[in-house]
């Protein structure tokens, strides 16, 4: 049986086929992974906020998307992947409370996704397939072996994307 490897919120882990990758409880939170299906090799990140020079100072870069992505594929390429054949996958960024008068402050899930779709484009590697936005939470897996990305959900079912 191949290994599950567990990434926690604000925390990312790289890996090799045959093992899977898993981040439960994403609800604002976004998770992206980096896959080379050539070399099987990828990495999932569970960012929980955009940018880290809008917060406190953290000694956790995975918490943020500016700062926990280009960790991650420094990681990924150290295990042997090919910058040129990385695609990515995301799902997440959920609205999971409606609140009166909200401000865009609040759309931390929006402001996640759009986040991870424009470091993704500056550091040149392709969003291929996404699952985000709506008021739902969702599971994530990656198994290595095939670049196959689950979402979970508890109303909404699974799906591949």
């Amino acid at each position: 049986m191949a290994e599950l490897i567990r990434v926690g919120m604000a925390d990312y882990k790289v890996g090799r086929a045959p093992a899977s990758l898993i981040s439960y409880g994403l609800g604002s939170c976004i998770g992206i992974s980096l896959y080379d299906p050539q070399a099987k090799v990828g990495g999932l990140l569970h960012i929980m906020l955009p940018d880290s020079t809008q917060a406190r100072p953290t000694d956790n870069p995975a918490k943020f998307a500016d700062t926990g992505l280009p960790l991650m594929l420094q990681k990924v390429l150290d295990l042997g992947a090919s910058r040129s054949r990385l695609v990515a996958k995301m799902a997440g960024g959920a609205q999971m409370f409606a609140f009166a008068n909200a401000t865009d402050i609040m759309r931390v899930g929006a402001r996640n996704a759009e986040a991870a779709k424009k470091i993704l484009q500056d550091m040149n590697i392709r969003l291929i397939a996404e699952d985000t936005g709506g008021t739902y939470g969702r599971t994530v897996q990656i198994d290595l072996e095939t670049g196959v990305y689950k979402v979970k959900t508890i109303d909404k079912g699974e799906k591949e994307i």
